[in-house]
This record gives structure tokens, C-alpha cells and sequence, in this order.
């Protein structure tokens, strides 16, 4: 007889663990030429609640991590992946319709991402900070600081390098972060998490929903303990609603166009500036 193939199940990834969604839907995804793929799961409000609860857990020991502990940590995730390469080129292929050369570029692009924002990790001080002149005898200092708890909506775009560069760059200054997976392409997140999962990255800094943005946008804009949204993925539409809901609690929001730039992470750090007097 014939064997049956293992098929893989698609899962949700928070707080290092892959459960099912809370509700029990899922939702079908189909490649390129409109053929069923899977059946990743459909996130709800509770999931993405509880992918907060563990960002917001794992905020404090990361950010607490030396800067260069996370560069390392990132890099980390550049060595994983480049063992699973070929994974993540048959899932781009399928997904995207792209040619083979087209998503081992790609795969390559975000390695390299990887790479380039953990150098960055322990030196965003240096560009970012600096000592100030005051009238007085005092040091004044100004420090970046992580935000603290990002929400990234992906781009169906380039799904993999926009994931992994959304997901460094917040990464690096220490803020954790809860991912909306393109609707329409999320079986590259899910396989991004199987490699976050084995990169020495504390659990939750990084939680990675699927399902239907849409139904999603509007519980992160009002959810109080989010402190940014990278709204790339979303339309104008949906951008202009987390918008009017972030208000309430001052939300950083950001759209971005380029892959890696200093400015997207320095779009979610703060200032912090330290006084203190001469000769004590």
C-alpha cells in the first residue's frame, strides 16, 4: 500500500508554545494557482489577549538582556533559518507563485535582515544617545529605550523578508511583540516561529497569531497595554481605525516602506533623559 503523508499542522505561537485557537475555527488558505494549501487557525480576541499577557510577562527580562545578548539571540535566528532554507523556499513557491530563484533570493534577504538588525542591537545608544550640555554642574544623559509591547500587522508582500524585518527591528531595542500573519500567506509565520522557538529566544517576545486581520484591528487599537502597532500590512482603512482606537492611550503607529532602516527601529524606542550632579 501506498503511503499516507504526515500533512502539518498549522498552529498559533504564544509564549513559546504552538496551541490550537481558542475558538477551534480555521480558516483555508490556497497557493498561487487557487489550490487548497491548509487550514492554519483563525486567532480570536482571546488569543490575541493572551498573546499580549506574554509579551507583556516577557518584556522586562528582554529588554533587561544586554544589548548584545539579543544581537547574538538574532543572529541566532539567521543560523536556524539558513538550515531551513529549502522549507522556507517551497512555502514562498506555493504561496506566492514565485520561481525558485525569485524565493531562495528572498530567503537569502532575510537572513541577511536577520543579520543586520542584530548589529544594530548594540548600537542604537550610539546613534540614538547622547550627553547634553546643561547650565549647571550636572551629566545629562539621553538614553533609548524600548517601547515596550509592539503589534505588527504583516505585509502579503515579500511575507518572509517583511516578517523578519518588522520583527527585528522591534526586536533588537528589547520591546516583545505579538505578529498578525498576512491573511492570505501566514504558513511562512508559523514556520518563521518553529525556527524563533529554537533560537535561545525567551518565550514570548515574539507570538505569532493567524487568521483575518480585519477582525483583529480594531481589539489591538483599543487594547490598553499595546504600546505601538506597525500597521504595514493593514489598508488605509484599517490604519485610519487603529488610529482613532489608539488614541485613548497615546499608541505609537508606524507604516513603513523600507526592509532595513535605523528609523523603523528607531520608531519604537523613547528618549530617556538622566540627570545627575558633578562629583557625587
Amino acid at each position: 500500500m501506498a503511503r499516507i503523508d504526515v500533512l502539518k499542522t498549522y498552529k498559533l505561537y504564544i509564549n513559546g508554545a504552538f496551541p490550537r485557537g481558542e475558538s477551534g475555527r480555521v480558516y483555508e488558505v490556497k497557493d498561487s494557482k487557487g489550490a487548497f494549501l491548509a487550514n492554519p487557525c483563525q486567532a480570536s480576541r482571546k488569543d490575541l489577549r493572551e498573546a499580549v499577557v506574554a509579551a507583556r510577562a516577557a518584556q522586562n527580562g528582554w529588554v533587561s538582556a544586554t544589548a548584545y545578548l539579543r544581537g547574538q539571540i538574532l543572529y541566532r535566528a539567521a543560523e536556524m533559518m539558513q538550515a531551513r532554507k529549502s522549507e522556507f523556499v517551497d512555502a514562498i513557491i506555493a504561496l506566492e507563485g514565485k520561481s525558485p530563484k525569485a524565493a531562495s533570493d528572498e530567503v537569502d534577504s532575510a537572513i541577511d535582515t536577520w543579520v543586520w538588525y542584530a548589529g544594530w542591537s548594540d548600537k542604537v545608544s550610539t546613534i540614538a544617545g547622547s550627553t547634553n550640555q546643561v547650565s549647571g554642574p550636572f551629566y545629562n544623559f539621553t538614553i533609548p529605550e524600548a517601547v515596550g509591547v509592539v503589534t505588527i500587522f504583516a505585509e502579503a508582500k515579500s511575507t518572509l523578508l517583511s516578517l523578519v524585518s518588522s520583527i527585528g527591528a522591534a526586536i533588537s531595542t528589547g520591546n516583545t511583540c505579538i505578529v498578525i500573519a498576512a491573511e492570505k500567506a501566514p504558513l511562512t509565520a508559523i514556520t518563521l516561529a518553529e525556527v524563533l522557538a529554537t533560537s535561545d529566544l525567551p518565550h514570548g517576545v515574539v507570538n505569532i497569531l493567524t487568521g483575518k486581520s480585519a477582525e483583529l484591528v480594531s481589539w489591538v487599537g483599543s487594547h490598553m497595554d499595546i504600546d505601538a502597532v506597525d500597521v504595514s500590512g493593514l489598508t488605509k482603512k484599517q490604519e485610519a481605525d487603529v488610529r482613532l482606537e489608539g488614541a485613548e492611550n497615546l499608541k505609537r503607529i508606524h507604516r513603513f516602506t523600507e526592509v532595513r532602516s535605523a528609523q523603523r527601529i528607531l520608531s519604537f524606542v523613547e528618549n530617556k533623559t538622566v540627570w545627575h550632579p558633578i562629583g557625587i
